[in-house]
């Protein structure tokens, strides 16, 4: 893949975060250029796309390109399409997204970057590239070689992690025993200390109602979260639980957690979307760098528009600059 490298200062108190810029048929690039005018002084962002999106993008959102002056663009040498269209699902957009996070992923792991963040793909134009891995954190897992991974999301006041995500809900319950919800504990408990909240307080979630009302509504509670909740307690890992899902997360937002582990993809994904849409972000935990991500897709409803909103963008782009900081407990 030819890229081209534009000076950037690699030695500077600011962190360095490898910012991807998504499905360029998609919000990526407008949002981008939008947050960058914002945070663009608290870290040195490398961009990771092509240059002609990157322009389309900041024209979108009427932003000045010379106003990124403190941001450095890595291009993925593809040249625009002649039927571009926004919001169309295209292979060819899906190789720029893919190469993009490939490139940003070989540089973080390089240690030319201390942080990544990515903004959306679409999943329909990666499998048209010809690509099988149809997500990030697929990506991540093959070039990292991480055994391990989980999605946290984020939002003021609200952290939970999952114990499973793109699972249909019979074989999520099934996902659930002892052990993986203790690897999930454990996780949480050595990412945490990694960004800054030694002894975290991790609420765990019920997966039935009433928390299963003594095994009468399900076991689940009984055979295999509890179980795992005192197995992480005697590793000295601040966990309690299972508690009711319908309760526990305003007991998180009321400062009685620090994270919740949600059972299940909607479980967790309700709590933090009703709790602050438009502020709410993932992480990604177990990967050997800090890795942040908008919380939406592309919308591809809405592309070319220039009436995206990229407050989820700034959110994104200052967790990664706290979680790799180590100052997520202050």
């Amino acid at each position: 893949m030819s890229r081209t490298r534009n000076v950037v200062d690699f030695v500077s108190e600011r962190p360095r975060i490898g910012i991807t810029l998504g499905d360029p048929a998609g919000i990526g690039s407008e949002i981008l250029v939008k947050a960058l005018t914002e945070v663009q002084k608290r870290c040195n962002p490398v961009l990771y796309g092509c240059e002609w999106s990157l322009r389309d993008g900041s024209s979108i959102a009427g932003v000045d390109l010379d106003l990124l002056k403190d941001s450095t663009l890595i291009n993925v040498n593809i040249p625009k399409p002649k039927n571009f269209t926004y919001g169309q699902v295209s292979a060819t957009c899906g190789e720029i997204a893919v190469r993009a996070v490939e490139a940003a992923t070989e540089d973080v792991l390089a240690g030319k970057l201390d942080a990544l963040m990515t903004c959306p793909l679409n999943k329909e134009a990666i499998h048209l590239a010809g690509n099988k891995e149809i997500g990030h954190q697929e990506i991540f897992a093959r070039l990292s070689k991480a055994n391990s991974t989980a999605t946290m999301l984020m939002t003021p006041g609200l952290r939970v992690v999952h114990l499973s995500t793109h699972l249909s809900i019979v074989e999520a319950a099934r996902f659930i025993t002892s052990d993986t919800v203790l690897e999930r504990l454990r996780l949480i408990r050595e990412c945490f200390e990694r960004w800054g909240l030694p002894h975290a307080r991790i609420g765990v979630a019920a997966l039935n109602p009433h928390g299963g009302e003594g095994g009468l509504l399900g076991r689940e509670e009984i055979e295999q979260i509890s179980p795992a909740v005192e197995r992480a307690n005697n590793e000295g890992i601040k966990a309690s639980g299972p508690y009711p899902a319908d309760s526990i997360f305003n007991r998180a937002i009321a400062g009685e957690f620090d994270v919740v582990l949600a059972m299940y993809h909607d479980q967790g994904h309700i709590a933090i979307k009703v709790h602050d849409l438009h502020q709410s972000i993932s992480a990604t935990l177990g990967l050997p760098f800090v890795r942040t991500s908008v919380d939406h897709g592309t919308a591809f409803d809405i592309a070319g528009r220039g009436i995206a909103n990229h407050h989820s963008t700034i959110a994104a782009i200052d967790a990664a600059i706290t979680l790799v900081t180590g100052t997520l407990g202050r």
